[in-house]
């Protein structure tokens, strides 16, 4: 069936109206009328009513909140705003404060120790991980069922990005293997997917190497490279495969896979055309500056949302457990330890000053959210779903109920904001059940521990 664009629509955004795709192509104003023609089974997927696209992000904070300081006296639309939550007030029209939910499976059962290890682990997962420190064992995560559903109308699936930087293996909480703690998203049960902490390596990632007005040409370069050694790569493999043993066929076979994975990215770069430069200085490296550091990341998120190169991110602002001091605002202890405060009320004040501090650098992104139009005319900010919270609740005990929740954005129009709620002992992962619905992937029915999509976010 032949399609006539409207004036000023680009030629591949016929190409990938035919494939389903909503947006493909960095988004402008001048291209805005283009964004109502998406068209088959696809179109639905990840977009508002109006064919924007429908930008989801989950933030994880360590260590839970002090309760009294986090929750609101009193439900509903005029609440008043709890001492940690108050940064959060001037973009009250699109903030749901969410209480009652959490992870059973977090709890320790016949585990024993282990609360950070699972509280992270299980965060966006809802199973109950495996405790060994080899023999790992997690479940998908609900970013990458989603990724699974409608990555592919973007450059990037999904990003990843977390503030602690080096590998972790081993053993790290109570015989919990590393892997739990310091990764929030996982592509399989055995495969979690590692976050980037360098904001400089997110940038070169999302938009090349380079100065700007140099970045498009290193790009198309280093993809001609990474063609050139899989094509050697792979003739090299064919010529030597008549003589293998069947054995190793075998591990060529496996070893080929993970190519043809490389090349199908590199397909896909190629589809989707060379991103524009956004005209910006790289960022530099990791800072020492701690707030910085999670500024710098956000960021790159914001310009990877305003770009449609991806529509989907995990943020890790620090792992569970996390110890790290916070000289910055006058506190010289360890987070992880004074969340040990046995009541004292020192103790409690200081970790309710970190609280405080981390929902700040929460306000400053859904500042920069609100100020960035998008193709329809509303804010990115309307045009996202923002999960911010802990897999723990209280830190001092350990707890995984009631966990402290906010969900932000305003899901292109779709959800309910403006209000705190509170549900009846619900499970976190029925939260994300009525978010991948929103999203379109209405064939989900079931994910981790559900037991039907949460009512009335919506």
């Amino acid at each position: 069936m032949s399609m006539k664009l409207p004036r000023g629509a680009l030629n591949r955004r016929a190409f990938l109206r035919g494939t389903g795709a909503c947006i493909a192509l960095p988004l402008f104003e001048s291209l805005r009328t283009s964004v109502f023609f998406a068209a088959g089974p696809a179109a639905k997927l990840a977009c508002t009513a109006t064919g924007a696209p429908l930008r989801t992000a989950f933030l994880y904070f360590p260590n839970g909140a002090i309760p009294s300081a986090w929750w609101p006296s009193r439900e509903g639309t005029d609440f008043p705003w709890s001492r940690t939550l108050k940064p959060l007030e001037k973009h009250k029209a699109y903030v749901q404060i969410l209480g009652g939910l959490g992870h059973k499976n977090a709890e320790p059962g016949p585990d024993g120790a282990g609360d950070h290890a699972r509280g992270n682990g299980t965060f966006l997962t809802g199973v109950r991980l495996r405790k060994s420190a080899t023999d790992v064992r997690a479940g998908i995560s609900i970013d990458q069922v989603l990724a699974n559903a409608y990555g592919h109308l973007t450059r990037f699936a999904s990003l990843e990005l977390g503030c602690d930087s080096g590998a972790r293996s081993g053993a790290c909480d109570s015989g919990y293997a590393c892997a739990y703690q310091f990764n929030l998203s996982w592509s399989s049960p055995t495969m979690p997917k590692t976050p980037e902490s360098n904001p400089r390596r997110v940038f070169e990632r999302l938009f090349g190497e380079g100065k700007p007005g140099e970045r498009q040409a290193n790009l198309l370069r280093r993809q001609q490279e990474d063609k050139s050694v899989l094509d050697f790569v792979l003739d090299d493999a064919r010529s030597m495969q008549k003589r293998l043993s069947p054995s190793d066929k075998h591990k060529l076979d496996q070893y080929l896979t993970g190519i043809r994975e490389v090349e199908a990215r590199i397909q896909k770069t190629e589809r989707f055309g060379l991103v524009k430069d956004p005209g910006i200085e790289t960022p530099p490296g990791i800072p020492a500056d701690f707030g910085e550091h999670i500024q710098l990341l956000l960021d790159m998120l914001v310009l990877a949302f305003q770009t449609d190169s991806t529509r989907l991110a995990t943020v890790l602002l620090a792992h569970d457990g996390s110890n790290r001091s916070f000289d910055q605002i006058g506190i010289s202890e360890g987070h992880h330890d004074l969340t040990h405060h046995q009541n004292r009320k020192e103790w409690i004040d200081k970790v309710a000053d970190i609280d405080l501090w981390y929902v700040q650098q929460l306000a400053k992104f859904l500042d920069k959210l609100n100020q960035v139009k998008d193709v329809d005319g509303q804010t990115l900010l309307h045009n996202s779903m923002i999960v911010y919270g802990s897999g723990n609740a209280d830190g001092n005990r350990h707890t995984h109920t009631n966990l402290p929740i906010v969900l932000a954005g305003g899901g292109g129009g779709a959800l309910r904001t403006g209000r705190y709620v509170k549900y009846s002992d619900q499970p976190m992962t029925n939260l994300f059940l009525s978010m991948a619905h929103v999203l379109g992937v209405r064939d989900l029915q079931r994910f981790g521990d559900s037991t039907g999509p949460l009512k009335d976010i919506g």
